[in-house]
């Protein structure tokens, strides 16, 4: 642990005082002794109601164990269920009809449609690209990826290829922005009329710009490039407006456990805020520098300059109320993580709302912060106080900080018309992460008895009502046209063509946004929202009736299920080899989401919260005796196996055998699943993560 230093009462450690001393506040103008009196009193006010809240959580876990434990082994009667719910504060009375009064929201969130990113904080390299997603190329993602059958030939330029991927974007181009007569395929140059001449707002060079459904595309003519040479007008490529916004993020996709991890994260943090952050890196034994791109300027269809954002809005989730941090002690105990992200990702933001730097990222003049992991109306209207009390400390007024509410907690989902009630002024974003949800639902209903396969929760009750009503309750709240209503992660990259088929039910659900997982896939599911008018849609599903709370209450229960001792094994390696195949990366390496490949060699985007499904299930399936504790260590065992095989090419990957700090943390997020507060895997994944580094500074010692 580094050296601490008081600061208004305050220990803080060494590492994190010179980063706000030396590197935030100056610029800023903030005396610090000042600045530290007034995190301190934060702390102060908000640290025992922070703690409070989590004995509330811990207490309700508790009694609804017991209620499960009491009714075991029969059939769950829904209207006495839904009444000791009722009974146990766990579901709170619905609020009178409103509307949410957020106001000063950029238009890529409120007023436009299109994907998101997730990027982790820690790899300025990913944030730059995801920051630069704002856009993409439609030829190169349609080249590199699946979204075309076939793969290109050879090591060079594949023609054939190539002009396959011209005709699929110029069949977007004659669905999108159509000519008054012929298509874009025999479009030889000279005079450009369209169908609907509004279409086309702003030229660069030869080059044009349209406007579909909000979102800019570019068709760019270039006759030097040698796709331009070829083609008869000297279209080059199509750009399209991609990621809207990115949430930048400090909490599931990062490995951060100490002072040192902090600093670094909000480093990163301070770099976007200042729009100097960079990042120089090799690619094929050249040196490439990475920047964030400048707004790009056009001359509007109407005369003048037009200038067009070049990068994604930029939100910052911060850590939930769980976790803590050795950063700063308060009487010698670990202060809430999530309130010191709150008080220093706005802090930075100032960079920002001031113009300090080069780039703006809020043209409004807002801060957004994702809040994860809150649990009921109780819990968001702490964070809308403890909002208020940064704006105080920071001299911002009320509600320039934003908050974006995951509704991925089942209490939250059962409760979400009061939660956005409890942030009404500030709320610029729900969004159904459903890969957290899912984990919940396993731990909040853990003793009820066996659940069903993971892969099949897909399909349960409880998550098509879930969706349902979180676009429902958004718009009946009325955050259409004021915030983002969003959706889950498209977890696979390297499947591009199965996203392209799927995906679209997102826009068509409502929802304004959803998340993918690299830039490519942004660049391919903005196709997507050009298909769908999503305000068109939302306006049409805006009468209809949000679906029951009893189905949302539904337990996935595998009742009289039967399984066979292979579907036994599979399911078990299943889950072992994605808990393995993480949290090895995790612990050994700090590295908090990657690709990691299946039990099938597929790549999928894991993370903490796909943590939390596979250990919450292995410690369901463990508890009620569908497998037993040599079933677990068996699949772990044949499970290291198979990922020490899928790492063997990784120069830093340590062998998972007996002495694996990672393997023994694999093991201890299933046995000791059931007592983890709400089935959290960060408590047990930052004990042995700190002891990786401990020993490591050890040894270099």
């Amino acid at each position: 642990m580094p050296d601490m230093i008081d600061r208004a009462g305050l220990k803080v450690a060494t590492p994190l005082v010179a980063f706000v001393e030396k590197l935030v506040l100056p610029a800023l103008g903030i005396e610090p002794d000042e600045w530290w009196k007034g995190v301190a009193n934060i702390f102060a006010r908000f640290g025992p109601e922070n703690a409070q809240l989590l004995r509330r959580r811990d207490d309700i876990q508790s009694r609804i164990d017991a209620w499960h434990i009491a009714h075991r082994d029969l059939p769950i009667d829904t209207a006495e269920y839904r009444a000791f719910l009722v009974e146990l504060g766990y579901l709170v009375p619905e609020p009178m009809p409103f509307v949410i009064g957020t106001t000063n929201v950029d238009a890529e969130i409120a007023t436009m449609a299109g994907p998101q990113l997730v990027v982790p904080v820690l790899n300025a390299r990913f944030v730059l690209n995801a920051a630069n997603a704002r856009w993409g190329s439609l030829y190169d993602a349609l080249y590199g990826t699946d979204a075309l059958p076939g793969v290109p030939a050879g090591s060079g330029y594949d023609a054939v290829r190539g002009a396959a991927v011209i005709d699929r974007a110029k069949f977007f181009l004659d669905e999108v922005v159509p000519l008054a007569a012929g298509s874009w395929r025999d479009f030889a140059g000279g005079e450009l009329v369209l169908a609907d001449a509004a279409q086309l707002v702003g030229r660069s060079g030869e080059s044009w710009l349209f406007l579909h459904n909000g979102l800019h595309i570019e068709v760019v003519v270039d006759r030097e490039h040698h796709t331009g040479q070829a083609d008869p007008a000297g279209i080059a490529d199509v750009l399209l407006e991609a990621a809207l916004s990115t949430i930048v993020d400090l909490e599931d996709s990062v490995a951060v456990v100490d002072a040192e991890d902090k600093v670094a994260a909000y480093a990163n943090w301070l770099g976007l805020m200042r729009g100097d952050l960079e990042e120089t890196f090799d690619k094929g034994g050249v040196a490439i520098t990475r920047r964030l791109n400048p707004d790009r300027v056009y001359e509007a269809a109407n005369g003048g300059a037009l200038i067009i954002p070049g990068r994604s809005i930029l939100f910052v989730r911060n850590v939930g109320h769980l976790m803590t941090t050795p950063a700063v002690l308060l009487q010698g105990e670990e202060a809430p993580e999530g309130i010191l992200d709150a008080i220093l990702t706005s802090t930075i933001a100032l960079y920002d709302l001031r113009g300090v730097g080069p780039l703006r990222n809020s043209r409004t003049g807002s801060v957004y912060i994702v809040k994860p992991k809150m649990h009921g109306p109780a819990e968001a209207g702490f964070t809308d106080r403890l909002f208020d009390a940064v704006e105080d400390l920071l001299g911002l007024a009320r509600h320039t900080i934003k908050v974006g509410v995951m509704d991925e907690e089942r209490r939250t989902s059962a409760n979400l018309a009061a939660t956005i009630e409890a942030v009404r002024e500030r709320v610029a974003f729900i969004n159904t992460g459903f890969l957290d949800r899912t984990g919940d639902e396993l731990h909040t209903s853990m003793q009820a008895g066996a659940m069903i396969p993971k892969a099949e929760m897909k399909g349960s009750a409880w998550i098509k009502a879930y969706e349902d009503r979180n676009v429902r309750i958004g718009l009946a709240c009325g955050l259409s046209g004021k915030a983002q209503i969003g959706k889950g992660m498209w977890a696979a990259p390297d499947r591009m063509a199965d996203m392209l088929a799927q995906k679209i039910g997102h826009p068509l659900s409502g929802a304004n946004t959803a998340w993918v997982p690299s830039p490519t896939a942004a660049t391919l599911h903005a196709l997507h929202y050009h298909q769908v008018d999503v305000f068109d849609r939302q306006r049409a599903i805006a009468s209809e009736a949000i679906p029951e709370l009893d189905a949302l209450l539904t337990i996935s229960l595998a009742s009289g299920r039967h399984w066979t001792r292979d579907e036994i094994t599979r399911e078990l390696d299943n889950n072992a080899q994605g808990i393995l195949g993480y949290v090895v990366r995790w612990i050994d390496q700090g590295i908090g989401c990657s690709k990691v490949p299946d039990i099938d060699d597929i790549g999928l985007m894991e993370d903490r919260a796909t943590l939390r499904i596979s250990s919450q299930h292995m410690a369901n399936w463990l508890l009620h005796g569908v497998a037993t504790a040599a079933d677990v260590d068996a699949a772990f065992d044949r499970m290291a196996r198979k990922v020490d095989a899928q790492n063997v090419g990784d120069p830093l990957y340590r062998p998972l055998c007996d002495e694996s700090i990672a393997l023994k943390a694999a093991r201890a997020l299933v046995f000791q699943g059931g007592s983890q507060p709400n089935g959290y895997t960060e408590p047990l994944l930052h004990r042995f993560r700190a002891e990786v580094k401990e020993a490591a500074l050890h040894n270099r010692g």
